[in-house]
């Protein structure tokens, strides 16, 4: 599949995703390729249709792209709840267990996550998978001491990588953290990795969200495809 074929499903999984959004609701909005389609189509609505609500967003770029259409932006702090959040993930499997961070807003995405009565995700179809993992899982951590949490991770197998941007220097998330990439190809107990990797001093925040969204509304050539989870 071509980008502009991508392009095109993700563009539809996002209009689909911004008919969610209803008149008066605290909305999250996420980060990413498919996001960025979803905030586009809110931002039609408001600007053609009149459609007020409230946006909390998981990074500043999300944040400059919704005020550019005139939507209203509130801090996380500012709200005692937010409706649905709309976000996007870099895999998600059968079980709901996903993995976010290949844009470094996961801890941002975490929060604004945990605090929505709602999660939808957003994805093309090649973002579904079996077994999640084929992805390398972003953790975030502080910069001081960031070298031995990469060793500890090497010693464990986790096949740890510090993202670098184009210049060769670490990529910092809007927290000003790093992100450190687990090249594990399967997570067979996403659980145990999770709790492992919370504990360990020096990690902020990981990229696995498990059983955490409630529908992932699909990119797909026939039309959007829509996955509820029961458990949830």
């Amino acid at each position: 599949m071509d980008k502009a074929q991508q392009d095109a499903l993700k563009k539809a999984a996002g209009i689909e995703a911004a008919k969610l959004i209803k008149p008066g609701m605290i909305a999250g909005l996420g980060t990413g390729s498919t996001v960025r389609f979803f905030v586009d189509e809110l931002g039609r609505r408001v600007q053609e249709e009149g459609l007020t609500f409230t946006g909390v967003t998981t990074s500043v770029r999300t944040k400059e792209q919704a005020e550019g259409y005139g939507i209203t932006i509130v801090d996380v702090d500012d709200v005692d709840h937010i409706d649905v959040t709309v976000d996007g993930a870099d895999e998600v499997d059968k079980d709901f267990n996903g993995i976010k961070g290949g844009g470094a807003a996961l801890l941002w995405e975490k929060i604004v996550a945990t605090n929505s009565s709602k999660i939808v995700w957003i994805v093309d179809e090649s973002k579904v998978v079996d077994t999640i993992g084929a992805f390398p899982l972003p953790v975030e951590v502080i910069p001081f001491g960031a070298g031995h949490v990469v060793k500890l991770f090497e010693s464990k197998g986790y096949k740890p990588v510090l993202r670098l941007d184009a210049d060769g220097q670490a990529v910092r998330t809007d927290e000003k953290n790093y992100v450190v990439d687990l090249h594990l190809e399967r997570i067979e107990h996403p659980e145990e990795l999770a709790q492992d990797l919370i504990t360990t001093v020096g990690v902020v925040e990981h990229g696995l969200f498990l059983n955490m969204v409630n529908t992932v509304i699909v990119g797909d050539p026939n039309g959007p495809r829509i996955l509820t989870n029961s458990n949830k």
